[in-house]
């Protein structure tokens, strides 16, 4: 016999109520469905539950279509890992395709694409090269670089637009230039912006840095920024790829300048995609910029896509250029 004084509570009084009367979460209308033999890329798309992370998929790749079909602007931000993993060729198809209106990288992805160009390699080994002081001191990429931002602050214009101006110039002869996304950017007059915080990428390191030429250059760029933020307003989409701080910083910098300046950026689209979820991406991408605004009702969106980028992003851009999903069905989250 128990010494407690307190007893169980009897549960035959409880009240229930019928299984088919309770409003539930899913329903096996959202499930996933088997794929068959040798399924085509839609049929696999099609087959995803209309659940969670799939519905999300589903509802950006809505989003960028109808972006893309009343021409507002779709951003891309670019981490260095988003190069280092291969994925320059996929980026320039979407491109091709008219799913870019423009690229923000950071100073780790100018110098991974710069090398890509120029070598056909990129990425070394860090711990190798560190004990000897050797790291970081590629004499190609620091040169070049720097040559880069000095032409964009002595003309007056972007960081990202005097790299594509500079490897397509015929000063460098770069070896893999169908692999590089500023050449291809430069090309097709798509606006690449550069983002630096000085001292953080191997160029700034050099003899040939310029604090004052590299300032300038991502100062500008970052003015230029906004003006692509500006044609997200009523429908427009930026995804952050792989980037944890920096460019999740500047993109809510730069969402406030353009407020401050009038345009209210509503009905707007944002993405972070990437391995893992940091607090930053997660706050300054997906959640704050598409908050409701004072006296609207919140048409805007936030996504948090997880996955590796060497897996996700060409799945994305699979979908993408096969028309995927269409007009798509609204599912569980």
């Amino acid at each position: 016999m128990s010494i407690y004084s307190i007893q169980p509570v009897t549960l035959g009084g409880l009240h229930t109520y019928p299984l088919a009367s309770r409003k539930s979460k899913v329903s096996i209308r959202e499930f996933a469905t088997p794929t068959g033999v040798k399924p085509s890329l839609r049929k696999f798309l099609d087959s995803l539950p209309k659940i969670l992370a799939a519905q999300d998929l589903r509802e950006l790749l809505i989003a960028i279509h109808r972006a893309k079909r009343h021409k507002k602007a779709i951003l891309w931000g670019l981490g260095g890992h988003v190069i280092k993993v291969g994925l320059g060729p996929v980026l320039i198809d979407l491109m091709k395709n008219g799913f870019v209106s423009g690229i923000a990288m950071n100073g780790a992805a100018l110098v991974h694409d710069f090398e890509i160009a120029m070598a056909g390699n990129t990425s070394e080994n860090v711990e190798q090269g560190l004990g000897s002081g050797l790291f970081g001191m590629a004499h190609e990429t620091g040169l070049c670089l720097n040559e880069m931002a000095k032409l964009a602050h002595r003309i007056r214009i972007g960081y990202g637009e005097a790299a594509g101006q500079y490897l397509t110039s015929g000063i460098l002869a770069p070896k893999h230039p169908d692999s590089s996304i500023l050449i291809a950017a430069y090309r097709q007059r798509i606006p690449v912006t550069i983002h630096l915080a000085i001292g953080t990428d191997v160029p700034h390191m050099h003899p040939a840095a310029e604090g004052a030429a590299l300032g300038a250059a991502t100062y500008l760029d970052f003015r230029l920024f906004c003006g692509l933020i500006q044609q997200m307003d009523s429908g427009g989409v930026f995804l952050n790829w792989g980037s944890a701080v920096l460019l999740p910083e500047v993109f809510l910098k730069a969402v406030s300048v353009v407020r401050n300046l009038g345009v209210s950026l509503s009905s707007i689209t944002t993405a972070n995609c990437d391995f893992i979820q940091h607090y930053r991406p997660i706050q300054n991408v997906v959640k704050r910029p598409t908050a409701p605004l004072k006296g609207k009702t919140g048409a805007s969106k936030g996504y948090a896509i997880t996955g590796h980028h060497e897996l996700l992003l060409p799945l994305i851009a699979a979908g993408l250029t096969a028309g995927w999903p269409g007009s798509g069905k609204r599912g569980k989250r």
